[in-house]
């Protein structure tokens, strides 16, 4: 290697064995059956007793109830203050504008902080800090990073390496090596001191996903951890490829070059401006597993949703209340890591509901990249979520009222029936076949369904039969089904809005999934 010298050889020996660890570890989501409990809201820093306290008391319980992983509020000293009385809204010591790594903060004492932790620990519950390396106080920060260096960004701009927090006045440039050691030596002491397990990124569109992964090397590769990446496509800058790519394309982007999950804000954006059917076009809806192990779903947090005291917290994208259980009963029954927000669970009593979710689908075991299958001929959702141990069927204030064989009453009916999920064995895995009906004749208005014993087939309910699609003078569709099942049905004729006006003559058509790629009905 003519003209390299010895530290630029060492440097790329490094990188790259680092980088090959990293690959060889894969996204970092724990393993795979974590259930998060975001435990603190906006104004938790304000609460009488030391929430510290409160997290230790309540320790027990959170094991109890089904929880394996702890998302702690930043545990640096923040003494901030600030209130807008015209505006609603108030803050500060919530530890996203620290000062330095001291743990003794407005959610307790150092001490308060190790005992909640430890209490965490002894309830078989991982602990996961809130980490806040793009910003911090610019009262008192000085001190920590001298200005006139290159430790900040308003020293050197250029050399920061995503957008700016507010006005840019606190971002730190996370690159540089003095900062990004600093923050790597603290990390490492709330894993040695702290109990730490895993780590929540704050604010990852200020710094670069190959910073969090150079963190998380040292960390440990086979931690948690999970970006909060809230930046929509239209965001991005013209000439960027994000700015015209999807909302999964943009997280999936970012999890991909920091091995950290990400949390699921493509379905998020469904949940505030979508319909029902529109929530399987999130990240954890994604027909590949690896985009959905990557997913880390939630309804609301401490930005997002309301919190119990001051003007409510901060609700800056709060989902309507109607929708809460809803949500709830999807992603705790649906691919991804979810997350439960602190009040939902243990202030605003849906805690039941979300109990008996959670033994679901622990019971099924449902992990974080399991399949999925999403059946659009009904109203509201409905999808079949196929764990290791059994399956969910789901269906949000949807019309399903035929059932297939072996369904039976809904293990979990709750609001009415607006969420109802059954449970059933272990599926085999989906396999493809195509469904063909021949010699038939619809009317104007009218088409061509199968209807048959099987979901997929609206068992036997005309008014959700499988569609078919006119080509070549016969009527197909291919469509996935559990395999090794015997299946039977029946070419159907019906319009738009009415039940079937023709069905296929004579007896059942039969096949038996996997053994047969195409099956046939004739009029």
């Amino acid at each position: 290697m003519k003209g390299t010298s010895p530290f630029r050889l060492s440097f790329a020996v490094c990188l790259m064995i680092a980088t090959t660890a990293a690959a060889m570890a894969g996204v970092r989501n724990g393993s795979g059956e974590e259930i998060l409990l975001q435990g603190f809201h906006w104004n938790s820093s304000r609460n009488q007793t030391p929430w510290y306290s409160v997290l230790a008391q309540q320790a027990t319980t959170i094991g109890k109830d089904g929880f394996t992983l702890v998302w702690f509020p930043p545990p640096w000293m923040d003494k901030s203050s600030w209130s807008n009385s015209q505006a609603q809204t108030s803050g500060g010591g919530e530890g996203y504008f620290w000062s330095n790594f001291d743990k003794n903060s407005e959610y307790g004492s150092d001490q308060q902080l190790k005992a909640a932790a430890s209490a965490l620990k002894n309830a078989g519950v991982k602990v996961v800090y809130d980490v806040v390396p793009n910003h911090m106080s610019d009262q008192a920060a000085y001190s920590m990073f001298p200005r006139g260096s290159n430790e900040w960004r308003h020293d050197c701009a250029q050399c920061d390496e995503g957008d700016a927090f507010m006005d840019g006045a606190a971002d730190l440039n996370t690159a540089h090596p003095t900062v990004f050691d600093a923050f790597k030596k603290e990390f490492s002491n709330l894993r040695d001191n702290y109990g730490a397990e895993g780590l929540r990124f704050d604010f990852v569109r200020g710094y670069a996903p190959e910073t969090v992964d150079r963190w998380m090397n040292a960390f440990g590769n086979q931690q948690f951890c999970v970006g909060e990446n809230w930046k929509g496509p239209d965001e991005y800058l013209q000439g960027d490829w994000r700015r015209s790519a999807s909302w999964q394309d943009v997280l999936k982007d970012w999890s991909d070059r920091s091995h950290c999950t990400v949390f699921d804000f493509a379905l998020k954006e469904r949940m505030q401006n979508g319909s029902l059917a529109d929530w399987r076009h999130g990240l954890n809806g994604n027909p590949d597993p690896a985009w959905r192990a990557i997913a880390v779903t939630f309804v609301d947090n401490h930005d997002t949703g309301y919190s119990p005291g001051a003007y409510g917290g901060q609700h800056h994208w709060a989902l309507p209340d109607p929708q809460v259980n809803l949500a709830y009963a999807y992603i705790l029954s649906s691919p991804g890591t979810p997350t439960v927000y602190w009040p939902h669970m243990y202030d605003w009593q849906r805690d039941q509901l979300i109990r008996e979710l959670i033994k679901l689908r622990k019971a099924a075991g449902v992990r974080a990249d399991s399949p999925v299958r999403f059946n659009t001929a009904y109203k509201g959702l409905v999808a079949t979520t196929q764990g290791v141990r059994g399956t969910l069927v789901i269906a949000l204030k949807s019309d399903l009222q035929q059932l297939p064989q072996g369904l039976g009453t809904p293990t979990l009916s709750w609001d009415n029936g607006d969420i109802r999920i059954w449970t059933g064995p272990v599926e085999p895995a989906t396999v493809a076949v195509n469904v063909h009906c021949d010699n038939a004749n619809p009317q104007p208005g009218e088409s061509v369904y199968a209807a048959g014993s099987s979901l997929e087939f609206g068992a036997w309910d005309p008014q959700h039969a499988l569609a078919l699609t006119l080509a070549n003078n016969r009527w197909s569709a291919r469509v996935e089904v559990p395999g090794q099942q015997k299946l039977e049905w029946k070419c159907i004729v019906r319009g738009q809005t009415q039940a079937a006006v023709y069905w296929q003559a004579g007896a059942n058509n039969a096949f038996t999934s996997g053994a047969v790629n195409d099956t046939v009905g004739r009029f």
